[in-house]
C-alpha cells in the first residue's frame, strides 16, 4: 500500500469490488482462491452467489476470527487457511475446479490501526511490521543490519531519495540507543533535505521495511506461479496492486505469459505452449471517481489480470531471474 499512516476512513472497502466481480462472473458457479482475505470483503461478495465456494488465505491470523463467522454461514461453502501466498500450490485441490483467483496487495484499515503490527510511523514502541508467519521483524533489520544493506532496502523497495543518508543515520543512531519507531522517524525527519508536506516523510522508509520484513516480492512471485498452476483452464488470475514496483512484477509476469517470448537458457526444459494466458486489457483498471470519494485508500489501486488458455501445471517462466537483484536484497533477512 503507498502508506502507512492511519487513514481517517474506519470502514474496511474491498476495492474495485463491482469490476472484479464482473470479471470472475461468481454467477455461473465454481471454486475461488481469495488469496488476500483480510476482512473477507471478496470472499462474501462471492458466497451471495448460489454453488460457489471459496477457500481464503490469509497470512495474517487476526484474520481468521472474521473467517469464523463466514464459515458459521457458509459452512459446506467456506474453507480459510492460515499461510503465506508461497504454500499456495500445498492446498488439497484435487476435486476442485479453480474459476478464479484474485490477490489484494493492500493493508486493510484494521491491519494499520493495530499497534502491535507496527505498520504505521504513528505507532508508539516496537517496529515490528510482521503480517504473520515471519521469522524476523523491522526491529531486527534497522537495529542489526549494516548500512549498505539498510540503503539498498531503502532505495529499491521504497524508492526513497536519501536512503544513503538515512541508513548512515540509523548506524550513528544505534550506537547509542535502540532504533524503535518514533527514534526512526526522527531520524528520517532530520535526514531529509527535501520535505514533501503533502506525504510524510516517514513513508518510503516504512513502505521499505514492511516489503523486506514480508519477503514481499518473492511471495508476490511464487503466489503468481503457484496460482498460475493451480488455476483450471478459462479460470481468471487477477491482481490489485497499490504501488508500482508490485504493479512492474505483475504486469511483466502476465505479459511474458501471454505472448511469445524466449525463456531463460537456465529454466529447466518444459514442454509447453508458447501462449499460456489471454491478457484480455494491456491497460490496467483503475478505480471510479465514485469509488475514490467514497475510499480515499483506493486512489492508487490498479487491477491486471489474464485469463488461463489452456491446462498446465509446470511451465517456464524467467520471473525470478527478471527479479533477482529484488530477490537478493529480500536475502538480507536470511542471516537475521
Amino acid at each position: 500500500m503507498e502508506a502507512t499512516t492511519v487513514p481517517k476512513v474506519q470502514k474496511h472497502y474491498p476495492v474495485l469490488l463491482k469490476e472484479i466481480i464482473s470479471i470472475i462472473t461468481p454467477q455461473y458457479g465454481g471454486t475461488f482462491i481469495d488469496c488476500t482475505f483480510g476482512q473477507g470483503g471478496y470472499t462474501k461478495k462471492i458466497l451471495e452467489f448460489e454453488n460457489t465456494k471459496v477457500i481464503g488465505i490469509d497470512r495474517d491470523v487476526e484474520s481468521r476470527k472474521r473467517a469464523n463467522q463466514i464459515k458459521e454461514k457458509f459452512e459446506d461453502r467456506f474453507i480459510f487457511k492460515n499461510i503465506r501466498f508461497s504454500q499456495l500450490n500445498n492446498l488439497k485441490l484435487k476435486h476442485e475446479e479453480i474459476r478464479g483467483i484474485i490477490f489484494d496487495l493492500g493493508y486493510s484499515y484494521t491491519q494499520i490501526k493495530d499497534a502491535k503490527k507496527g505498520l504505521s510511523f504513528e505507532s508508539i514502541g516496537n517496529l515490528n511490521m510482521q503480517m504473520g508467519l515471519n521469522t524476523y521483524s523491522a526491529e531486527d533489520a534497522v537495529n542489526k543490519l549494516d548500512e549498505k544493506e539498510l540503503e539498498k532496502i531503502f532505495k529499491f523497495f521504497g524508492e526513497e531519495k536519501e536512503s544513503k543518508f538515512i541508513a548512515r543515520n540509523i548506524i550513528k543512531e544505534r550506537l547509542k540507543n535502540k532504533i524503535d519507531t518514533q527514534t526512526l522517524v526522527k531520524i528520517i525527519d532530520r535526514t531529509k533535505r527535501k520535505k514533501n508536506f503533502k506525504v510524510h516523510s516517514a513513508t518510503k522508509v516504512f513502505q521499505a521495511l514492511r516489503i523486506f520484513v514480508n519477503k514481499e516480492i518473492s511471495e508476490l512471485i511464487l503466489g503468481l506461479i503457484n496460482a498460475s498452476k493451480i488455476l483450471k483452464k478459462g479460470g481468471v488470475l487477477g491482481v490489485v496492486t497499490f504501488h508500482s514496483l508490485d504493479d512492474k512484477i505483475v504486469k511483466y509476469f502476465f505479459k511474458s505469459l501471454s505472448e511469445n517470448k524466449s525463456i531463460s537458457r537456465y529454466s529447466p526444459a518444459i514442454e509447453q505452449p508458447e501462449i499460456l494466458f489471454n491478457l484480455i486489457k494491456k491497460k490496467p483498471i483503475l478505480p471510479s471517481d465514485k469509488e475514490i470519494s467514497e475510499n480515499q485508500p483506493s486512489r492508487s489501486a490498479k487491477f491486471r489480470y489474464v485469463i488461463k488458455k489452456t491446462d498446465f501445471y509446470n511451465f517456464n517462466t524467467d520471473i525470478k531471474d527478471q527479479f533477482s537483484d529484488l530477490i537478493k536484497i529480500e536475502n538480507y533477512g536470511d542471516k537475521l
